[in-house]
């Protein structure tokens, strides 16, 4: 018969962008359907079995209490909203050139790899490993443009228990002859071919979804762009994603060839592909106009810092605290092979850097971000991104319990700043955000199932 699962301890979680909340002597209960049945703050340890008696519940049903000890803590687990899986094998490359570039003369020639199934299955294998180690329960993933490739994605990521949004990549020119949709229609049939395995495999999108995903407005001729629009429309349940003002680069070409529309909110809003289903990565250069549309049409932005840093053509510091005074919704990406580092933790950290960089050059008008708010990006920020804030993102009884348990002590051979006797919950968990790695990521879960540890 299956258990619930206890935990008693510390418990740290995000509740609004400026609500951070430490529930010391906490308990949750997690139903043995993964979704958590119980949060409580203040119960003594030695009150916990009275605890669970009056909820109902009898030794037998839950098995054993998992008690945290001192620098050990629950958090809820990462979303990474913005991913491509076939860069995987091709992180670090090519930093520091500029974005077109880069796609020609690195990306573009690694993913045309993955039109061999046997590459795609061993690639996406150890990169959803790595993303779960690293304390990525959710991922918003790009895939390449072969159907059968993000299929395997798929299949990978519901056998090893990570939540995923999964795209094959529609792209139909400005690509290499050798990796290219061959024409609007295949790519379309191909989409829907990726959409109907999903829903095969997956029936409920418990876990795995596809996600629409025009590469960007440059690889797509407009029947394409019309196509996948018309195709959101028809399947009001998937989400959109797509690239938008990466760079300077990218936004010039955009505009060459699409004269029509001044702006990149207008072009994809033409297309339909605009909702507050979509999922927009980088943001990097926004009017006020686009801002304002942006609220207006509830899309959500991925902002991805280290590789608009290291990958694009400049230091490119995309206006967070401008999105979070409007409300429009922000979560973090890592872009996996568009930087240096694969780690929401760096990217969490990146984007502090990012945020100073942006108070120094507005003049002190975008105030840098804090750790609690950074860390509401990686976590219930990337939850509202993604449309998914009333499953994941926090302990909040009734959601999903996909959460990482952190320990800041025994990480041997570690080099997360050391523990010291009188340092405060808070304290441990900044220095476990600024210095800890996934070795401090002890255990993962994602619905109650433990997928690491």
């Amino acid at each position: 018969m299956p258990q619930h699962t206890v935990f008693h301890g510390t418990f740290l979680h995000s509740l609004a962008l400026d609500d951070f909340e430490i529930i010391e002597d906490g308990l949750i209960v997690v139903k043995p359907d993964g979704t958590i049945s119980q949060l409580a703050a203040s119960v003594p340890k030695s009150s916990v079995p009275e605890r669970l008696a009056t909820a109902g519940l009898s030794e037998t049903e839950y098995g054993q209490v998992h008690y945290l000890g001192r620098g050990q803590f629950l958090v809820p687990g990462f979303v990474d909203t913005h991913n491509h899986a076939p860069q995987w094998a091709q992180r670090g490359l090519g930093q520091s050139m500029h974005i077109l570039d880069w796609l020609d003369k690195i990306t573009f020639p690694n993913e045309a790899r993955f039109r061999d199934p046997a590459y795609a299955r061993r690639v996406y294998s150890s990169c959803v490993d790595g993303f779960l180690q690293q304390g990525v329960t959710t991922a918003s993933y790009y895939g390449s443009a072969h159907a059968e490739a993000t299929k395997i994605l798929a299949d990978l990521c519901l056998e090893k228990g990570q939540r995923a949004f999964v795209g094959k990549c529609n792209m139909n020119r400005n690509a290499p002859d050798y990796y290219r949709d061959a024409t609007v229609r295949s790519s379309l049939d191909d989409t829907l071919d990726c959409i109907a395995h999903m829903r095969k495999v997956d029936p409920e999108g418990g876990l795995v979804k596809h996600v629409i995903t025009p590469r960007f407005a440059i690889t797509c001729e407009d029947a394409l762009l019309a196509g996948l629009g018309q195709m959101a429309r028809d399947n009001p349940d998937l989400p959109i994603q797509t690239h938008f003002n990466e760079a300077r680069q990218e936004m010039d070409f955009t505009k060459t060839l699409f004269p029509a529309f001044g702006n990149e909110v207008d072009l994809y809003d033409h297309f339909g592909l605009l909702t507050e289903r979509s999922i927009l990565a980088h943001c990097c250069y926004m009017s006020a106009y686009e801002l304002d549309r942006l609220r207006d049409l509830g899309c959500g932005v991925a902002h991805c810092p280290v590789s608009n840093m290291t990958v694009g053509g400049g230091f490119m510091a995309a206006p967070v605290r401008q999105f979070l005074r409007r409300g429009i919704k922000v979560g973090l990406g890592t872009d996996s092979g568009g930087g240096f580092s694969s780690s929401m933790l760096d990217a969490m950290r990146q984007a502090l850097v990012a945020s100073n960089a942006r108070e120094e050059s507005s003049g002190g008008g975008d105030k840098g971000l804090s750790i609690g708010e950074v860390f509401y990006l990686a976590t219930l920020g990337g939850a509202r991104v993604c449309c998914l804030d009333h499953r994941i993102g926090s302990f909040s009884p009734g959601k999903e319990f996909d959460a990482l348990l952190i320990d800041a002590e025994s990480a041997a051979p570690g080099v997360m700043a050391p523990v010291e006797e009188h340092d405060s919950i808070k304290t441990i968990f900044d220095k476990f955000v600024m210095t800890g790695d996934d070795r401090n990521i002890k255990q993962v879960f994602v619905r109650g199932r433990k997928v690491k540890g």
